[in-house]
């Protein structure tokens, strides 16, 4: 539970807030926009900062620090599924070829085709499945049977040609090393000598091919031969009355096969390589600048495929290149074309644009975003516990502080509406961060919100007659479906920067045009934007506008402000609950008392009709220009 929603609910006690999904680490905000603003200037300049994202608001990299940890734990968790369906495979088979009556039947299984034939080396690409069937029908003790007459009589010629090519390598290097030797001669013709070196070198290369496709052949006999004997089949396929498939001995034999078969998965699952390679993962992505960076990095490019389960033996650089510069927010694009969800994790695990380039990280909120929303959920708590005793103030602020921080760690594994909304506890602390009751908001409600197209004046969340909703929606990477996005900037801006920078003009255009002729709807106007920053009375005290709004509404004399700071705090303190104006309903009713008070202090009669500072806030049409009204209409409906 917030801590906020604890001291709502039970005064000021801290519990825990939204648990991280990952171990905690130390991190430091990114700047906004891509611009420092020295502490000392006026906080103003940094507000119009922040306003701007010129430098994408986030450096560009080939994975963030969140995506890495994702793609290691996603590594570790292949390797181990890989393990245990292979362990699972071999259980299979121990409890099934016992029931088998046939060697089609055998074949008519996947699960021990496939086991058998990884057992005994068998390309199901290469071989048809009548061969094999012939095979495991044959006895390899009668030299008239098909594995004999068709395979094993071939492999002394083999074995020769084998021979043959390997003395022919031997040859070649020796030629090669003598040739080498008379370049350093007096009267060496050079010329004809590198010649002759490079002729000898073809041959290696050819003789190399040879050695590999002989040797490719006469394994694939043995196994074949190998294959026959494991088994007891007759030659039409069937069982001897009383006869199992294999005998136990036999069994074990093709299980202890199958296992070496599989040496590499269960050598990179082992604790030893797959720490060595994480390790070379993670100083090889350093490197990485561009999709041909990280194709021509095998360190990377291996690492990452057979994260997602993809054989890079199995599937083209081409394919590879063109999955991660599509485009994840666009159903047609490439990635989706292939109908596997392996490819669509690569994709998001990597940040590269449509040219191979790198681009921001694919996050559910930026980095700055965060930020601001974690600083205004510090502030509420401190409002919160305005009128506690300092030491419990302290605890607030440390617990919100460890909320805030959990937050930043959680919001970087949320990648759909969905997560998030599931995620009531983070749910309950963004809405306590914009100072709105989490018991008042329903989960169905929020769908709705984000379901909404910000950009439609009419949307669900653009018609609320509370706009923070809108702002929160906005604050989000999320597309039409709910996924995360690389959401389009509107210009130098974000959309919520665009909103924020939107409603700031519309509000303090409206506080200058009626201050020109209503000081009191200036002050009325101001002190309704600055309210949700205020943390202490020393807030209000430091401002001389907001410091007039607080004494004129509650008719206190302008002489107090000549009083020690701490005895003006106390008095603050006691008229006012600072954690009330987190309630824009709670200052709406605070700035109706100021405009009766303010117009009872100017003198403004009453009988001569509502006063224009009254009706501002009341909603009366008298007294108030209809210039006025449709800014605030602007403001109460922006896009």
């Amino acid at each position: 539970m917030p801590v906020l929603m604890s001291v709502l609910m039970h005064g000021t006690s801290v519990p825990r807030v939204v648990k991280s999904t990952r171990e905690s680490r130390s991190s430091r905000p990114p700047k906004r926009g891509g611009v420092v603003v020295p502490l000392s200037v006026d906080k103003r300049y940094r507000e119009f900062a922040a306003a701007f994202s010129f430098a994408g608001g986030t450096t560009p990299v080939a994975q963030s620090e969140h995506q890495t940890d994702e793609m290691i734990g996603l590594y570790t968790a292949t390797k181990k599924s890989q393990v245990d369906a292979l362990a699972d495979d071999s259980k299979y088979y121990s409890a099934h070829i016992g029931s088998i009556t046939s060697a089609d039947q055998l074949l008519n299984d996947d699960r021990l085709r496939n086991y058998v034939y990884s057992a005994y080396g068998i390309d199901q690409s290469k071989w048809p499945r009548d061969t094999i069937s012939q095979v495991l029908r044959s006895d390899p003790s009668d030299p008239n049977s098909y594995v004999n007459t068709t395979f094993a009589s071939q492999l002394n010629g083999l074995k020769a040609q084998l021979a043959q090519a390997q003395s022919d390598v031997s040859a070649a290097n020796s030629k090669i090393a003598d040739y080498t030797a008379q370049l350093s001669q007096p009267g060496a013709n050079v010329t004809q000598l590198k010649v002759q070196i490079l002729v000898e070198k073809h041959h290696l290369e050819s003789y190399a091919t040879n050695i590999s496709s002989l040797s490719d052949q006469i394994a694939t006999i043995n196994g074949f031969v190998d294959l026959a004997g494991a088994f007891e089949f007759s030659p039409d396929g069937s069982l001897p009355s009383g006869v199992s498939a294999q005998t136990a001995a036999n069994v074990t034999i093709t299980k202890q096969r199958f296992d070496d078969s599989k040496a590499a998965v269960y050598s990179a699952a082992s604790p030893l390589n797959e720490a060595f390679a994480i390790r070379q993962f993670r100083t090889a992505l350093l490197t990485v600048n561009s999709v041909d960076a990280f194709i021509s990095t095998p360190d990377v490019y291996v690492f990452a495929l057979g994260a997602v389960g993809l054989d890079p033996k199995e599937v083209s650089q081409a394919t590879i290149k063109a999955v991660l510069e599509s485009d994840l927010s666009d159903p047609k694009s490439y990635v989706h074309t292939l109908k596997d969800d392996r490819y669509v994790q690569l994709a998001r695990a990597f940040n590269f644009d449509a040219k191979g380039n790198l681009t921001t990280p694919l996050v559910a909120q930026d980095a700055a975003e965060v930020l601001e929303i974690t600083r205004d959920y510090v502030i509420s708590a401190v409002k919160s516990a305005s009128t506690a005793s300092p030491q419990q103030q302290a605890a607030v602020r440390a617990q919100a502080t460890k909320d805030a921080t959990d937050y930043q760690e959680a919001i970087a594994g949320i990648d759909s509406v969905s997560d998030l909304l599931a995620n009531r506890p983070m749910v309950d602390f963004i809405l306590l961060a914009k100072g709105l009751d989490p018991r008042k908001v329903s989960t169905d409600f929020l769908k709705k919100i984000f379901a909404s197209n910000l950009n439609d004046p009419k949307s669900f969340a653009n018609t609320q007659s509370d706009l923070r909703f809108a702002d929160i929606a906005a604050s989000f990477n999320f597309d039409s479906k709910g996924n995360v996005a690389r959401l389009p900037m509107m210009g130098p801006q974000q959309q919520d920067q665009f909103r924020e920078t939107q409603a700031n003009y519309l509000q303090q255009s409206l506080e200058q045009q009626q201050g020109d002729t209503n000081p009191g709807v200036r002050l009325a106007l101001y002190f309704q934007r600055k309210a949700g920053d205020i943390t202490s009375a020393y807030d209000i005290l430091a401002d001389k506008a907001l410091s007039e709004v607080f004494r004129t509404t509650f008719n206190l004399p302008d002489q107090m402000a000549a009083m020690p700071i701490d005895q003006q705090a106390k008095f603050v303190d006691k008229f006012m609950k600072i954690k009330d104006l987190s309630d824009p309903a709670k200052v709406a009713k605070l700035l109706n008392r100021f405009s009766a008070m303010y117009d009872i202090k100017t003198s403004q009669s009453i009988g001569q009709g509502q006063s224009p500072l009254l009706s501002l806030f009341q909603g009366s049409s008298s007294g108030v220009s209809e210039s006025t009204f449709l800014a605030i209409a602007k403001l109460r409906s922006r896009p």
